[in-house]
């Protein structure tokens, strides 16, 4: 049996696929700017074990002496685990580093690079992929 599609059917098929949901992962030049580097002395708030990001909630020491609220944006659940990271490595009051990138927007949320641990030791937080370099 032949079938025949025409351009109608096909622009109408072509159509319903642009009006789905886009569920694909964001790039990290969407998003945040390489041209913003941030670091922070920070304490963790929270952290939000969930895919596709891991989230970590920060209270930031500013320079002026300040203290502002930020998200960092991590790698999966899975990378992070790969690394040697799970739920109880990283707790609510933790004095960390935190090395990334500033959200496009301006808004407080950053995409993670590293994350240093009171003991010295530096944990990669980004995907594959993530990040300028990568």
């Amino acid at each position: 049996m032949h079938t025949n599609i025409t351009p109608t059917i096909a622009i109408a098929v072509l159509l319903a696929a642009a009006a789905l949901p886009a569920n694909a992962h964001h790039a990290f030049a969407a998003n945040f700017d390489a041209e913003k580097p941030v670091r922070f002395e920070a304490i963790i708030t929270k952290m939000e074990w969930i895919n596709p990001h891991v989230w970590i909630h920060i209270d930031a020491q500013m320079p002026d002496g300040s203290v502002e609220q930020w998200m960092i944006e991590a790698g999966s659940p899975n990378m992070l685990f790969r690394q040697g990271l799970n739920k109880n490595s990283v707790q609510p009051g933790m004095r960390v580093i935190v090395d990334g990138y500033q959200a496009r927007n301006g808004s407080k949320r950053a995409n993670g690079r590293d994350l240093t641990l009171p003991d010295g030791s530096k944990l990669f937080l980004s995907g594959a992929g993530d990040g300028p370099g990568r």
